[in-house]
């Protein structure tokens, strides 16, 4: 009992004191000329960074094999890049191509593009289409495979070197994020860092050789698959989703086609050597919790983070832009001062 009365009388004890007269310690009032003096200026707030262009530009880039890629950049202008991060190249996923997945605009929001994001706070960025998809053709064989994709990647790493002056930051989201790991593993200098976002293998699985195949099947894109991504309900408005259905379907109305899946049982977390980011959305159902947790602790770069991005899915970055943006920028290093 004792002690559940001390609280309280220490407290009406200060309360006592705080209400003696001026010859007590409590801080004293402001006088009148304090209370007439003007309120300095508020500190001037930043310089906000120069907008980048309004549209991303189409490059082309020459594969190892003279195959021609598209490369989309969208670059903020030269003076906001001088002390900022390096560059990053974004690499898409199974279905869609890079536009699409990574400047998705809905009318004149903006907020949804992460390509326009990073390049608002000084960030080059760049996007590859795959063999198949968007703006690059389909070689002669029809078909895409994890091989080829991993050397077309590298050549488009060495592409932004060149132009940039550095070696890029790399994100591959979704089946780009093998690709992007397969690609650092066979070229460990290609790229400065890595981010494997909602990385949807299970390590411990092995796909079989299959039997060759023929004539890739081309099929139609459907509406249904464009919308399959989007699983958490209020996380992103019907407009949006709209758009990225409408968006989908103009840039890759045909489905392109994978063989000798099998090139993927080379990924190996522990012979990736750069700095890594593993980051996904907690309800995602094609990048499992259980996967993602094989593959971060069997990594052995020292320099490595794992993030789970709430209320989301497999989209978080267009689900949760703000909180995938800070988590990125949380990962990505500054360039060191000149």
């Amino acid at each position: 009992m004792l002690r559940s009365l001390r609280i309280p009388l220490l407290l009406a004890c200060a309360l006592a004191a705080c209400s003696r007269p001026a010859t007590t310690d409590c801080p004293p009032t402001a006088t009148a000329t304090e209370a007439a003096a003007p309120t300095p200026p508020p500190a001037p707030e930043e310089e906000p960074e120069p907008l980048p262009p309004a549209q991303v530009e189409a490059l082309t880039v020459a594969a190892d094999d003279g195959h021609e890629l598209r490369l989309w950049a969208l670059l903020p202008p030269a003076d906001a890049s001088l002390a900022k991060h390096r560059p990053i190249v974004l690499v898409h996923g199974r279905t869609w191509s890079a536009v699409p997945d990574f400047d998705l605009r809905v009318d004149d929001d903006l907020s949804l593009s992460l390509m326009h994001a990073l390049a608002t706070r000084g960030i080059p960025a760049y996007a590859i289409d795959l063999r198949g998809y968007g703006g690059t053709p389909r070689d002669a064989s029809g078909w895409a495979e994890p091989d080829r994709a991993a050397e077309d990647l590298a050549a488009a790493l060495a592409y932004v070197q060149t132009a940039q002056g550095e070696a890029p930051d790399l994100l591959g989201w979704s089946l780009g994020s093998l690709i992007a790991q397969l690609t650092v593993q066979r070229h460990p200098q290609a790229a400065h860092s890595l981010i494997l976002y909602g990385y949807p293998r299970d390590l411990d699985l092995r796909t079989p050789i299959a039997k060759p195949d023929g004539e890739p099947a081309r099929q139609a894109n459907t509406e249904a698959a464009a919308r399959s991504d989007f699983v958490t309900e209020g996380t992103i408005s019907e407009a949006a989703i709209a758009a990225y259905v409408s968006a989908s379907l103009a840039a890759d109305p045909v489905r392109t086609d994978w063989r000798a899946m099998h090139q993927f049982d080379a990924l190996d977390p522990e012979q990736v050597e750069i700095p890594t980011l593993v980051i996904h959305g907690i309800g995602d159902p094609i990048a499992k919790q259980l996967w993602q947790a094989k593959l971060f602790t069997r990594m052995t770069v020292p320099d490595r983070q794992w993030v789970v991005i709430p209320n989301a899915d497999h989209a978080a970055h267009l689900e949760q832009p703000e909180r995938f943006m800070r988590a990125l920028l949380g990962f990505l290093e500054p360039r060191p001062s000149p």
